[in-house]
């Protein structure tokens, strides 16, 4: 579930950053007391996520928004459905329209590109994970969107794991320094993750006692030559140049996670679209 209370400071600003002062055609074109309906169309198929982030912008606006109708989270839409039917004063529902879009069509998208990663190592048994590359402020509702898309979720902040990498080695002087102030410092049962970006690398992650590797921007041939030197005495997972091509021949090298930036960085938004469908006073019959 998406923490809406948290969520409230982001689509207020975003809502801020969209009006301006004010909507300016909207006060001149509709007048006090319009109400109407109005769907929320998907032009591409997708997996669906955010649908209650959408919602909840038009109810900022105005508590009289109601959803007459939200496709539920998780799925898999075809083209031409109806992802969100709304009902509500004409203002608010013209007003919320892009900034509710803006969040919808990225969390689809983010959704809808994790699930097609997700589906491509189906039967492997191997995790497709994010990252924390995200744009910033958005990272809470991408990484949800992930979720619904059969993702699994790496650190959401640097607080919440230990990530030795290349530079944190450098900084260091090398891996097995790096792993003897990590041990030192940090909580003994704290998991620890080392990236490795060449064999001899890997190898001195093993012996200084990683409890998971990174393998970054290995070759597959390398990669499989790394499987079966550890052996399965730690997890493995590979980053780095990952697509949709390539991912499943990844899986088949016997690694256990695969990191893909491009899920949350890189993935296209849905093709949406809000329609106006009924137009009516508040104290008339609909139009």
């Amino acid at each position: 579930m998406l923490p809406m209370a948290l969520l409230e400071d982001l689509l207020r600003a975003a809502l801020r950053e969209d009006l301006g002062t004010g909507d300016t055609t909207v006060q001149a074109l509709v007048p006090a007391g319009r109400w109407g309906r109005a769907e929320i169309i998907t032009r591409d198929a997708v997996r669906v996520a955010g649908g209650s982030v959408a919602f909840r912008v038009f109810h900022l606006l105005s508590s009289e928004v109601r959803a007459v109708s939200i496709l539920p989270e998780g799925t898999d839409a075809d083209s031409g459905q109806v992802l969100l039917d709304l009902e509500g004063p004409m203002d608010a529902l013209l007003m919320g329209e892009r900034v509710a879009l803006n969040f919808l069509q990225h969390m689809c998208g983010v959704a809808t590109l994790t699930r097609r990663f997700v589906e491509a190592v189906a039967g492997t048994g191997v995790k497709i994970l994010d990252t924390r590359k995200t744009l910033p402020g958005l990272r809470v509702l991408e990484k949800y969107a992930v979720r619904v898309g059969g993702g699994v979720n790496h650190r959401t902040s640097l607080s919440e794991g230990v990530l030795i990498k290349e530079n944190h080695i450098l900084v260091c002087g090398g891996i097995r320094n790096a792993m003897r102030l990590a041990r030192e410092r940090l909580p003994q049962l704290l998991c620890v993750e080392v990236e490795a970006r060449t064999t001899d690398e890997v190898d001195e992650a093993l012996e200084a006692g990683a409890d998971v590797i990174l393998l970054d921007n290995m070759d597959d041939r390398t990669i499989r030559s790394v499987v079966e030197r550890v052996g399965g005495a730690v997890p493995l997972e590979v980053s780095g140049g990952v697509s949709l091509d390539r991912v499943r021949g990844l899986a088949m090298t016997g690694v256990d996670a695969i990191s893909v930036g491009r899920l949350t960085h890189a993935a296209p938004g849905a093709d949406l679209s809000m329609l106006v469908r009924h137009v009516w006073s508040a104290d008339a019959e609909t139009e």
